[in-house]
């Protein structure tokens, strides 16, 4: 199992998400797996094409992820995978 938390952003949307374990020994599997547990939270992950968003990061034991196109990532039991939802925007200096 692959334990999984995530930024404070998604639980806005997701109420009941919290660090949670779910099988799956790549990255894709895993999201597909937490889509099963909360039904549509991998479209705030992935787009259509299962592509990372660009404003997502995982990291995986601490290193951030390299495919970011198909999340072939290999994920382990017992591996801390984390989902950050980046926040983008700001105010520009005049």
């Amino acid at each position: 199992m692959v334990n999984v938390r995530f930024t404070r952003h998604l639980v806005r949307f997701f109420p009941g998400l919290e660090r949670t374990e779910v099988e799956g020994s790549t990255v894709a599997e895993v999201i597909g797996a937490l889509d099963t547990k909360y039904p549509g939270l991998a479209d705030y992950i992935v787009d259509e094409r299962g592509t990372l968003r660009r404003h997502v990061n995982i990291f995986v034991s601490q290193e951030m992820i390299h495919d970011r196109q198909t999340l072939s990532d290999p994920v382990q039991d017992g591996d801390e995978m984390y989902v950050f939802q980046a926040l983008s925007g700001g105010s520009s200096i005049k």
